[in-house]
């Protein structure tokens, strides 16, 4: 009677908002078994300057608001964050982006002292308070439906030195954060690893990541690509994107962009978009997430805070939220193109041999010759981590709404809604409204 009561309770749950799982590689929805695409944005407000103890970009529920807003407006379905502190209540952020739909990727690392690998002497920093703090991410987020997955690291190989010391470290906590979860999650969430564009790298990091060492726990269950390769005008085959599709195309696990949007040329048309969602590359990567939502010293922002929290359009912006409009995404899964696709989509997930390698002596450009470090974190595992665990909470009118500004860069305000649009009921799990899979924009209305 125990496990009915379990699995009830289990199903309850995920009728608020559906988990993603990854089957071969794609992301599927795990209720309705079809494929996801990520169609997303990088978001870290004010970058990792602004990493700090008592604030992170889903502990003010009054930016959530004003931000989730924004991402409507954008038409996105996940975000990536580069770092948290799980110390910090994020239960109504995280209930925001729910009711919403729209997922979340996580990076378990931040820049603060002892929360992340030394990519150059990666023993000094892999330590059990490091992995504490790990798993204290882990725990915290995996109680929220739609955390979509974990990043293990980002771009912590990218040059020689990380490439002799670090290959083995990066698997090593992959596998101790997959270990943790078996042992203490509510449910399997994937865990990857974002990675630098780099030739030298990028591809056998890929195929040592996803192959079994010492057990299936130690491979990767997604890859991110950081790149960008794309700037100005480009096709489909002079920016080099075929020979992406090419060097992914018997890929075990998803692949998705984890960053791109070339600034290069400015403003930037974001032509890529079609490609990335089209037929040409539906089969092979996942999706991706624009660098980056907020305007940093670098130069990539979509939009403009102000001191004052309101909001400045910013001419990238347009031009995504224009790309975006034409591919007529359901706001929780795909493309027209691809959703046509569905059926042939899931016929080859089934059919084609998606089983993982065992690993192989020597990768190119890596050091990969010494066995996994033993982990530092059995007692952790065993015990799990004290932190408060996520749930979604009741969100009241003032909690989904905004009273900030939004202005275009330049101009007069901008006709936005101040409120969130409720899409699911994130507490009884009943869907309030699904949007039409063909937006009006494609019809030039």
């Amino acid at each position: 009677m125990k496990w009915i009561i379990c699995l009830f309770a289990l199903r309850m749950c995920w009728a608020f908002v559906h988990p993603i799982k990854v089957h071969g590689h794609y992301f599927v929805d795990t209720v309705t078994e079809e494929p996801f695409y990520v169609k997303g944005v990088d978001y870290q407000p004010g970058g990792s300057s602004a990493v700090s103890l008592s604030n992170d970009p889903l502990s003010d529920p009054k930016t959530c608001a004003r931000d989730v807003i924004l991402f409507q407006e954008l038409g996105i379905n996940t975000i990536r964050i580069y770092s948290i502190n799980p110390d910090l209540n994020h239960d109504v952020c995280m209930s925001l982006l729910a009711t919403a739909g729209i997922y979340l990727v996580l990076d378990v690392n931040s820049p603060l002292p002892g929360q992340h690998l030394n990519r150059y002497e990666p023993w000094t920093t892999y330590t059990t308070d490091y992995l504490e703090h790990v798993f204290k991410v882990v725990e915290q987020f995996s109680y929220y439906n739609n955390t979509l997955g974990f990043f293990a690291g980002n771009e912590i190989i990218n040059d020689n030195s990380s490439a002799t010391h670090s290959p083995t470290y990066v698997k090593a906590v992959i596998r101790d954060i997959k270990r943790y979860i078996e042992k203490n999650s509510p449910r399997v969430i994937p865990v990857g690893y974002s990675a630098a564009d780099d030739l030298r790298y990028r591809m056998p990091l890929a195929d040592y990541l996803a192959c079994v060492q010492d057990s299936s726990l130690d491979a990767v269950d997604f890859y991110g690509v950081n790149s960008y390769q794309w700037c100005g005008e480009q096709t489909f085959y002079t920016s080099g994107y075929n020979l992406l599709v090419a060097d992914y195309s018997h890929y075990p696990r998803p692949v998705f962009f984890s960053e791109y949007g070339c600034n290069e040329v400015s403003p930037r048309l974001f032509e890529e978009v079609r490609s990335l969602y089209s037929t040409d590359m539906a089969d092979t990567f996942a999706g991706g997430l624009v660098y980056e939502f907020t305007q940093e010293p670098n130069n990539y922002g979509l939009v403009e805070i102000m001191e004052n929290g309101d909001v400045n359009l910013l001419e990238d912006f347009i031009q995504l939220k224009t790309q975006f409009d034409i591919l007529t995404l359901d706001y929780q899964y795909t493309t027209s193109s691809t959703l046509e696709h569905t059926d042939e989509i899931l016929a080859k997930s089934r059919t084609f041999n998606y089983s993982l390698p065992e690993c192989e002596a020597n990768y190119e450009n890596l050091d990969t010759s010494k066995p996994l470090p033993s982990t530092a974190a059995n007692l952790l595992i065993n015990l799990g981590v004290k932190v408060e665990r996520g749930k979604f909470v009741n969100l009241d009118p003032d909690q989904l709404t905004s009273s900030y500004k939004v202005s275009r860069s330049g101009g007069p305000d901008y006709p936005l809604p101040r409120k969130v649009n409720e899409l699911i009921n994130i507490m009884s799990g009943s869907e309030i409204k699904k949007p039409s899979r063909i937006s009006n924009h494609a019809n030039g209305t």
